[in-house]
């Protein structure tokens, strides 16, 4: 035990010594980490970031242009009327997610079609092929607004009423013994009677000016035939964290301190198992195994001290978040202690794998910082995991990493208990021990 305490205060004395090691380790996650938080929202409530779309209407009727007007008020959306030509090529580019031409005659066809049967008018939608998930937003968006202004003009506009009267007209010269004109022919005259009683509504209500109670009815009755077929529902978004919703609100900060904390804990690994190829190259290990220490003393020295040095990271980079950036441990503490140390151990032998399968410094460092930004990247530390493919999101669980980032999310921002933890803390420390002993064995066979 003299000889192991003695080799972990070493490493910790000359890691220590190494400032500007120590302050790149330090620095670089908590700068990143600042920034990733500050872009995906931060601590505060803020408007999510507008689509960027342009509108390209060359059709001047009523309904075209309460399309454009219902696109402009949405709150989700950044609309720019432009000229086709430059619509496309600003997508193109890239300038622009995508933008919407409104061909001309589109309000009539589209009214047309919506009673009569008629041939369906074409949206074209240009996109960015990069976007193809804000394509589907709004492409929901623009439905909407379609058919409110669509069903609206039909059912109280002027231009409504002119096509319901000339439909009839050309019905009456039909064969009327075709049900499905007959039915038509039904629906569109008990529609016509409503729109004279709406007329009638309105007409009354203007004359009797002085009913205060009339006139707000008539109102109603007219802004509710102008509303046009509108959403049958509205949304009530809640965000799923344990414990009160109001105080335990997401932090970004809080998942992006854990992936980038994450990231450079693993590049500390690194050095330190290429330590271990530099120390038996410069004969180091010579002089150490000539003393009454074996072999597993010197490699469990070398783990115990990455895991003191990976776990002090850790804590100082979360102090940092907790008292500069309002991240809060809103889980289990002692789950969140339980993550960071199965994450240490699981670095600290990820560091001696790197050294038992590094012939050479140099070689050991390309192959293990390429594995490195694997593991990194398929945790989720730089693109949240929900956004790949459904396989690949099953696959990344056998990367130690992703247990990580899942476990350390879990105990802060998702507020969750000890049980949340307990996976992630065993998926780690098995990882941690089936590294540990590939390595001996690598190293006994050298």
């Amino acid at each position: 035990m003299t000889a192991l305490i003695a080799l972990i205060r070493k490493d910790l004395i000359l890691f220590l010594a190494d400032r500007r090691a120590l302050l790149l380790n330090l620095v670089m996650p908590i700068l990143l980490g600042a920034f990733f938080g500050f872009v995906t929202g931060g601590r505060e409530t803020k408007d999510a970031a507008k689509i960027e779309i342009a509108v390209v209407s060359q059709d001047d009727h009523v309904i075209s242009q309460k399309i454009v007007k219902g696109l402009k008020e949405e709150a989700t959306l950044s609309v720019k009327e432009l000229p086709l030509e430059e619509a496309r090529a600003l997508v193109l580019k890239g300038k622009l997610n995508m933008a919407v031409l409104i061909p001309a005659k589109f309000g009539e066809r589209a009214g047309g079609a919506l009673f009569g049967g008629r041939e369906k008018p074409e949206l074209d939608i240009f996109y960015d092929p990069s976007q193809t998930a804000v394509l589907a937003m709004v492409k929901g968006m623009l439905t909407q607004q379609v058919m409110q202004s669509v069903s609206a003009e039909m059912f109280g506009g002027k231009s409504g009423t002119k096509f319901i009267d000339q439909s009839l007209q050309d019905m009456e010269k039909m064969d009327q013994t075709n049900k499905s004109t007959g039915e038509l022919h039904d629906f569109l005259g008990s529609l016509k009677k409503f729109q004279l009683s709406q007329q009638k509504t309105e007409a009354a209500g203007v004359d009797a000016g002085a009913d205060s109670s009339a006139s707000a009815a008539g109102a109603k009755s007219t802004d509710t035939t102008n509303a046009g077929l509108s959403m049958p529902f509205i949304t009530k978004d809640q965000a799923m964290t344990a414990g009160d919703p109001v105080t335990n609100k997401y932090n970004g900060y809080a998942h992006s301190f854990a992936g980038m904390s994450v990231q450079f804990i693993l590049f500390m690994a690194i050095d330190a198992g290429i330590g271990i190829l530099l120390a038996r190259r410069l004969g180091l290990w010579n002089r150490l195994l000539a003393a009454p220490v074996g072999l597993n003393t010197v490699l469990i020295a070398r783990a115990l001290s990455c895991a003191l040095i990976a776990c002090g990271l850790m804590c100082f980079i979360f102090l940092v978040a907790v008292f500069v950036f309002n991240v809060q441990i809103a889980g289990s503490l002692p789950g969140f202690i339980g993550v960071v140390i199965s994450f240490s151990l699981m670095t600290a032998s990820f560091g001696l794998l790197i050294a038992a399968f590094g012939k050479t410094p140099e070689a050991a460092r390309g192959i293990s910082v390429f594995a490195t930004l694997i593991m990194v990247m398929l945790s989720g530390a730089w693109m949240p995991s929900f956004m790949f493919p459904q396989w690949l999101q099953s696959l990344t669980l056998i990367v130690p990493t992703r247990w990580a980032v899942d476990g350390l999310d879990a105990m802060t921002w998702r507020g969750l208990g000890l049980d949340a933890a307990l996976p992630a803390v065993g998926v780690q420390l098995a990882f941690a021990a089936v590294f540990g002993v590939i390595a001996l064995w690598r190293f006994r066979k050298t």
